[in-house]
């Protein structure tokens, strides 16, 4: 069963674990000079840092991004259902194999490679990553290419994360196989599914995984400020590696509200900012300090992995009881 299984998806593995080699090599060759580069310059890494440097961010981005989605569509949902579709299922079964065994070889095998290709390419890119999450931590001056890797455009690409998301997306695929019973349909429901499921996590679901907080800030001169056409669209309040869920311009009563009319005839924003502060305006913020993010890691993984075993069991359940 293990050499079978083995052949039936070598070629889907052979061509990820060759797409992360080759990240692998790329990340090893230039992150030594990155390391020495933060090394020499600090807080000021973004000021020396490449146009190339800046391409291998986003293209390790992007790779950890698409490992699990590739993994769910083309190596969890065939390996059910391309037996179901061509009947081979039935010879295993009537040689004295029974279903468990069949099931479990294949969720196992196939299993450890999927949490294995999506280690290598998140300790890769979090290990490249390094000096650029500490500059923009530490608030490094010219970071806006790059966010913090709290962030949810970056927090599901560093840390442990990506090893549950492989792993569900792995599951999600064979079981909806399992249900539609046609590879491409299947292939196309777990892409659909597991972007609804990756693009929930965040809105919904993480800012309440840890305890966030909540501040009023007044506006200040030492304070730098963005405003808009009608609200203050962010102050910084001294926590540069942080998400922010949510601010607000408030006004004296505390009640949301618009910027006075007054505010357009400021010269520069610190007039503008002392225009606020006399008018008694606030911004109102709530955030996930950069501190909870190996909180929110171990938390989001471990739901990840609860989904991944829900969805083992129900599958071990419908082949065994449901599937003739």
């Amino acid at each position: 069963m293990i050499w079978l299984t083995w052949r039936q998806f070598r070629t889907q593995v052979t061509v990820v674990y060759l797409a992360l080699a080759f990240l692998a090599v790329l990340l090893a060759v230039t992150g030594p000079q990155l390391a020495d580069l933060y090394a020499s310059a600090g807080d000021d890494l973004f000021g020396r840092i490449t146009s190339a440097d800046q391409t291998v961010y986003y293209l390790g981005l992007v790779i950890v991004l698409l490992v699990p989605a590739v993994i769910g569509m083309f190596w969890g949902a065939p390996l059910i259902t391309r037996e179901l579709e061509t009947g081979t299922y039935r010879l295993a079964w009537n040689q004295s194999i029974t279903r468990t065994r069949w099931l479990a070889t294949k969720l196992v095998l196939t299993g450890v490679a999927t949490m294995a290709a999506a280690a290598l390419a998140s300790v890769a890119v979090t290990w490249w990553s390094g000096p650029i999450d500490q500059a923009v931590n530490s608030g490094g001056t010219g970071a806006d290419p790059f966010y913090p890797r709290i962030d949810p455009l970056v927090f599901g690409e560093r840390g442990i994360a990506p090893i549950g998301y492989a792993a569900f997306a792995f599951m999600l695929g064979v079981t909806l196989g399992v249900l539609i019973r046609r590879t491409v349909p299947a292939m196309a429901a777990t892409l659909a599914t597991y972007a609804a499921v990756q693009i929930a996590m965040p809105l919904w679901v993480r800012p309440h995984l840890a305890p966030s907080v909540d501040a009023t800030l007044s506006f200040t001169q030492a304070k730098p400020v963005n405003i808009g056409i009608d609200a203050v669209r962010e102050v910084d309040f001294g926590q540069p590696g942080a998400w922010i869920l949510s601010e607000q311009t408030v006004n004296a009563s505390g009640q949301p509200a618009a910027l006075p009319e007054s505010l357009t005839d400021c010269s520069s924003m610190s007039d503008c900012a002392a225009n606020l502060t006399k008018a008694g305006y606030q911004q109102q913020v709530s955030y996930q300090p950069a501190g909870n993010f190996w909180t929110l890691q171990w938390v989001e993984t471990g739901l990840y992995l609860g989904l991944t075993l829900v969805l083992t069991w129900f599958c071990a359940w419908w082949i065994r009881r449901r599937l003739t």
